[in-house]
């Protein structure tokens, strides 16, 4: 009765509230993030020699530097040239541009698994580039990059987790002072796990539906 008692009153307002923080920072991270790898992944693959120099330095240099190292120079190390952001502010921006650097992956091993012929028709109907790129190649190579895209966002739900570490109290930070006032390590980390799964398999089965409907004719696995 007591443990019932406990999780009532004290566990689940706890917990709601480091839910709906998670999800405030999921939600612009996922959509930023998204944008960017759009348009360096386009960068990539279409840009000059400088820019796409510029571009692969971004990426390197995002996924070579673990995340939680990123967090903290947002947070802790901009204060030293004078910028001051905030736990949510540091964390989205942390978060984006990490998940930028691994979507522009997908898109530009899409945007590359497009046929050069449809590029020469386009520039025989009078298209120029930027036209051809965003009508024509980019609509398609997004849709085969996807599954990609969308297991990016579900490791971005995952690693949203280390939000805490920067002062961000999310989920994970809710769950960790509960925990350090109650010693009840085993109980109240099981539930914010069961959070998680719940999240990240509701983004799963979006994006599987997504994918049903933007699956471009002929490119399907057919199951023998």
């Amino acid at each position: 009765m007591e443990e019932w008692l406990y999780i009532q009153t004290e566990v689940y307002p706890a917990l709601l509230k480091g839910f709906w923080v998670s999800l405030e920072l999921i939600l612009p991270s996922a959509i930023c993030g998204l944008v960017i790898g759009i348009l360096v992944g386009v960068l990539r693959v279409y840009g000059s020699r400088p820019v796409m120099a510029a571009a692969n330095a971004y990426v390197a240099l995002f996924r070579g530097i673990p995340l939680v190292v990123q967090l903290f120079i947002w947070y802790f190390g901009l204060p030293y040239i004078g910028i001051y952001l905030s736990p949510f502010t540091a964390a989205v921006l942390g978060f984006a541009l990490c998940s930028g650097a691994y979507h522009s992956e997908y898109i530009r091993g899409a945007l590359l698994s497009i046929k050069r012929g449809q590029m020469l028709a386009a520039q025989s109907l009078g298209f120029h580039k930027v036209q051809m790129i965003f009508s024509i190649i980019l609509p398609q190579a997004i849709r085969l990059a996807l599954p990609g895209c969308g297991n990016e966002i579900i490791y971005l739900i995952k690693y949203s987790s280390l939000a805490y570490m920067i002062t961000c109290i999310e989920l994970t930070g809710q769950g960790k002072i509960l925990a350090s006032n109650s010693f009840k390590y085993t109980e109240v980390f099981l539930m914010i796990g069961a959070c998680y799964l719940v999240m990240t398999s509701v983004a799963a089965l979006i994006l599987g539906r997504l994918e049903d409907r933007l699956r471009l004719p002929g490119f399907e696995h057919h199951r023998i």
